[in-house]
């Protein structure tokens, strides 16, 4: 599954996941709005293709043969958003503006208002089908590009998503990659014991190969995993790939981690401090 990573490539990636997850908690807090622990599940996976595998840009957002990215979860805009600032699409301190009612940096992805951003999602399932467009618009066009897709397990279960699959599949879209944050856990989950819960989507891998889909499954917190199925998706043939990221709702921060309840929760101050505290290890 490894491809050769670089030691210190993997210290900087790891290092900015910890930079990224401390401004979502942060900039939760302030804004006293927002979700914490989707975003926290999607943050290494951000990180790896914004900081290695994506071809783009920042200082030219709207380049034509950039490679896309859509957040079908967008409800977890924060991450995308802190990941974006320190990647340089803006400045860290207009992270500060979340969820404002003039910012750019709406509660849900806005993408005519703030460059960077492919598509506008929040509504659940339908960003799959917009990533279906944009690569089947590049197969037309004669275009290089790929077009990556996170998507949620929550969000799975909308019949919209497998139409999209269907439609990948009929159309041989093998420039389209879909990552399934899949967290296993969505907004409400269940109070039992772990092994007692239901999960959102039931064996993803076998689902998903019954649409005809090439499927890869990995540990979604570790970077060399991410970019050598990213590498791995991209050198497969004939059919569209989803990347099953196994992750853990809330990582980063222990009291979070597995607990349905931080979904959209707000941290109080003593919580953000603890939260810091934690994360300020890896930073």
């Amino acid at each position: 599954m490894k491809e050769g990573i670089q030691p210190d490539q993997l210290a900087l990636l790891q290092k900015t996941s910890a930079q990224a997850r401390k401004l979502i908690v942060e900039t939760v807090h302030h804004a006293k709005a927002g979700h914490i622990g989707g975003p926290m599940s999607a943050t290494d996976i951000l990180v790896a293709l914004y900081f290695d595998i994506l071809n783009i840009k920042p200082e030219q957002p709207e380049w034509e043969d950039r490679d896309r990215f859509v957040l079908s979860k967008g409800h977890s805009a924060i991450a995308l958003y802190s990941v974006l600032a320190l990647r340089g699409y803006f400045p860290q301190e207009e992270l500060a503006t979340f969820d404002a009612i003039d910012s750019r940096l709406q509660a849900h992805p806005d993408m005519l208002a703030l460059p960077g951003l492919d598509m506008s999602t929040g509504s659940l399932g339908q960003g799959i089908s917009a990533a279906v467009g944009m690569a089947l618009g590049a197969k037309l066009r004669g275009k290089s590009f790929y077009t990556y897709c996170m998507l949620g397990d929550g969000e799975s279960q909308e019949g919209q998503v497998w139409e999209a699959a269907d439609i990948a599949v009929r159309y041989s879209l093998d420039n389209l990659i879909v990552i399934l944050d899949y967290n296993k856990l969505q907004q409400y989950g269940w109070s039992g014991k772990e092994s007692e819960r239901d999960r959102p989507v039931h064996d993803p891998q076998a689902r998903w190969e019954a649409f005809g889909w090439n499927v890869i499954s990995i540990d979604g917190h570790d970077p060399e995993q991410i970019i050598s199925a990213c590498q791995q998706a991209k050198r497969h043939v004939g059919s569209p790939t989803l990347i099953i990221a196994h992750t853990v709702k809330g990582k980063g921060v222990s009291f979070m981690e597995n607990n349905y309840l931080w979904h959209s929760r707000i941290p109080t101050d003593k919580e953000l401090e603890w939260a810091l505290q934690e994360i300020g290890k890896g930073v």
